[in-house]
């Protein structure tokens, strides 16, 4: 049962009470049936993940996603949902260019989208100093660190992280320094469940993890994985918990067979 009290949407400041007292609960949502679902079941955080590139569009990478297709979607999950906190990926190559340019797409986020907050991905030195800038400028901001998809082919395909110890040490790093620049949250995705659980102890921003075990602050998973309706296979992390594909096929083939009989 969930301790929260509160009536209305999310804020940064009731996500970050429930640190160290009750798990975060994030899916991603494309449309507004799905959001409406989600909220309705209690969902702390609505993320409109680029992943919609991946299982909506039928895209190989989640590279292609423009910053129209996040603004359409996001428009819909926010009219969908009146209880969770909305969070906004920005697209591959919406932020990376300039903080002049991260600032104008993630204030369209906000201000034509209705989003809560954004997301995006890395920690490097010039995108902390990106992420501060946002963040001055009032935009929430949340992290991405770990395996980053939008960098997988520089990474060099899908993988855990932090294994070694020098990898241990910068994602330690990353971790710190994306608190310093004012991220309320940040994602860990596929680190080492060791490393998620010694990140997530020595920061007071919440971490959310995606295949990095259950010692973060919260877990996010793509809706589609949840639901068997994906159009390829969920990964290993991912509990499916129904057959949407069985289901949307032996109704449409229910439909059919009564339509021309």
């Amino acid at each position: 049962m969930s301790i929260q009290t509160f009536s209305g949407r999310h804020t940064l400041r009731t996500l970050k009470a429930m640190k160290k007292q009750e798990r975060v609960a994030m899916l991603t949502a494309y449309d507004v049936v799905t959001a409406s679902c989600l909220d309705e079941a209690g969902a702390d955080i609505l993320l409109v993940g680029d992943s919609l590139g991946n299982v909506v569009y039928g895209f190989d990478s989640t590279l292609p996603v423009t910053m129209e297709m996040m603004l359409a979607h996001t428009g819909a999950v926010v009219r969908g949902s009146k209880r969770a906190l909305v969070v906004t990926d920005l697209p591959f190559m919406s932020y990376q260019v300039s903080a002049e340019e991260a600032l104008k797409n993630a204030g369209r986020c906000l201000a034509e989208a209705g989003a809560q907050a954004v997301k995006l991905e890395g920690a490097y030195p010039s995108m902390i100093e990106t992420i501060r800038r946002l963040t001055e400028a009032g935009i929430p901001v949340m992290g991405h660190i770990g395996l980053t998809p939008q960098s997988v082919n520089q990474m060099g395909g899908y993988y855990t992280h932090g294994k070694t110890e020098s990898d241990r040490e910068r994602l330690l790093r990353e971790a710190k320094a994306l608190e310093g620049a004012g991220c309320f949250s940040f994602v860990l995705e596929c680190v080492e469940e060791n490393l998620a659980a010694e990140i997530t102890a020595s920061v007071n921003c919440l971490t959310i993890g995606i295949g990095a075990g259950k010692v973060c602050d919260g877990e996010v998973l793509v809706i589609n994985d949840v639901l068997g309706f994906s159009p390829g296979k969920s990964p290993k992390f991912a509990k499916v918990r129904a057959d949407l594909k069985s289901i949307v096929r032996e109704s449409a083939a229910a439909y059919i067979q009564e339509t021309k009989s």
